[in-house]
């Protein structure tokens, strides 16, 4: 994923049943704390065209 420009941190894979809800409720406040830790990804942030 480095290769793509996106930063190891910033995605996340887990295995969650439908039965597991509050499993899933403490796996997405734990990716959310995790990303919002690394702040703004620089690589996919568009930037405004310089007009003359």
């Amino acid at each position: 994923m480095g290769y793509m420009g996106i930063e190891p941190g910033r995605l996340h894979f887990s295995w969650i049943s439908s039965a597991e809800s509050t499993k899933f409720i403490d796996v997405a406040r734990e990716v959310t704390e995790a990303v919002k830790a690394l702040g703004p990804d620089h690589y996919f942030v568009k930037t405004r065209a310089k007009v003359a």
